[in-house]
This record gives C-alpha cells, sequence and structure tokens, in this order.
C-alpha cells in the first residue's frame, strides 16, 4: 500500500511538470490545482499509512496496560476464593461480596514428636524409648481480612469487573468458573476476559483486524485479553511478561 501511495504521488507530480510544459498556457492552472490536490490527497494518504500504525500501538499499549491491572485483580480474588472456598467464582456479585467478608486464618505450624505407645507394647519397650510418632501441630493464631490483605484501604475490587476504558461504553470483563477434567481427575478453573474490539472499538478497523489474528512472542495474542482459561489449569495472563514490569515514576 505505501509503495502504491508513492509510486502514485511520484506519477502526479511528474504529469504537474510535464503539463506545465507542454500544456497550453490557459489551462495549466485548472490541470495543476487538480494535480497538487491529488498530490497532497496521496501525501497524506502515505502520512496516514506510517503513522497510523505508530499512533495505533501507542493506543492499544496504553489501554491494554489499564485492562491488564483489572485482570491482575480479578486473579487475585479469585484465587483467594479459590484458597478459602475450593472453587473459583463465576460471578463477580459473590466475588465482591467474598471479598468484603472473607477471612484468611493465621496458623502456625509445629513439629512435634510423642512414643508410639501401641507399637513399644507390642515390642516390649517402654514408653521413654523405642518407637516415636512424627507429627505436625496446626495452631490458629487468628484470622486476617482479605480485602486487607489483597486491597489494603482501597475499594478498586469493586469495580474490577468494568473494563477500564471509556470508549467502552460501561462494558464488564466476562467471567467464567467450572470444573476441567484432566486424567480422571477434576480440577476448578475459571477465566475473565475482553476482546480486543471493545479495547479499541474506535480505532482503525484494519489495524484491529490484524491485531486479532496477532501471533507474536511479545505481544498479546488472539482476539482477547484475558487471564485463567476453562481449558486447561491455568491462571496466568496471555499478556508479555513487559505487562508485568512496574512503571518507573
Amino acid at each position: 500500500m505505501i509503495l502504491n501511495i508513492v509510486i502514485g504521488t511520484l506519477i502526479c507530480v511528474g504529469i504537474a511538470v510535464l503539463l506545465e510544459k507542454y500544456v497550453p498556457l490557459k489551462l495549466n492552472p485548472v490541470i495543476s490545482i487538480v494535480l497538487w490536490v491529488a498530490i497532497l490527497g496521496l501525501g497524506y494518504s502515505l502520512y496516514k499509512s506510517i503513522n497510523g500504525p505508530v499512533e495505533f500501538n501507542k493506543v492499544k499499549e496504553a489501554r491494554y496496560a489499564k485492562v491488564i491491572e483489572n485482570l491482575k485483580d480479578i486473579r487475585s480474588a479469585e484465587l483467594a476464593y479459590q484458597e478459602i472456598t475450593g472453587n473459583f467464582s463465576g460471578n463477580f456479585d459473590s466475588l465482591v461480596r467474598f471479598i468484603d467478608t472473607a477471612q484468611y486464618a493465621i496458623i502456625e505450624r509445629r513439629d512435634t514428636s510423642y512414643a508410639d505407645v501401641e507399637k513399644n507394647e507390642a515390642y516390649g519397650l517402654g514408653n521413654d524409648g523405642g518407637y516415636y510418632i512424627e507429627d505436625i501441630i496446626i495452631d490458629t493464631l487468628g484470622f486476617s481480612s482479605v480485602k486487607d490483605s489483597l486491597f489494603g484501604k482501597t475499594d478498586r475490587y469493586k469495580t474490577m469487573m468494568n473494563v477500564p476504558i471509556e470508549v467502552a461504553d460501561g462494558a464488564k470483563f466476562e467471567l467464567k468458573a467450572g470444573k476441567y477434567e484432566k486424567n480422571g481427575d477434576y480440577f476448578s478453573v475459571f477465566e475473565a476476559k475482553v476482546a480486543k474490539r471493545v479495547i479499541l472499538i474506535d480505532q482503525d478497523k484494519d489495524l484491529l483486524y490484524q491485531e486479532e489474528q496477532l501471533v507474536s512472542v511479545d505481544g498479546i495474542n488472539g482476539p482477547s485479553v484475558k487471564v485463567g482459561a476453562m481449558n486447561d489449569i491455568d491462571t496466568s495472563g496471555n499478556w508479555p511478561k513487559g505487562y508485568d514490569i512496574p512503571k518507573e515514576n
């Protein structure tokens, strides 16, 4: 496309020069204006074809970063939910209620041992020697709020389900949870995602289509930005590591 625009521009410039030399003087102004308008149009198209992808990438990366921050919060909430309940949640309302009320147990693990009375008696040994049983004692020292542990004094978990892009027009992340069977065992899984088409709804349609087809080690592959999976035991996101690097102030 860029090559065609460059060739077209050069042709128009060449024609304009030739016409100025060989076309009757009275026709020159009209033809020259038409040709220069065409040249300017082609030049603008060339500029957009070069600058368009650059601007698209800037917008894309900034919006993806915002979306990924919400997906990280969703993952943190889901992992806490799974740790305490044994399953993941497929409903944002229940997930928010859980964060508001749930508590982690603060425990202490201690190793201990004591005489194996039954075995010692069977072998005619006293309880002061012989065989011992190794054990672990777990003491509950108290409880800690899930909300405070994950989100501190903020309440951003209450809006983590919203796609944080103004042009997305109030869109929400799609959330699913269920069971995944592997080798005869069933595992709890979840997936939260949003389509790139929602995030980049106001961007160039051709560039958006190319982004949806993306296959790259340093990009977000596929048509969605997501965390978790319904068809695998996976709680990671589909974004590259660059989005996990803290930004410098």
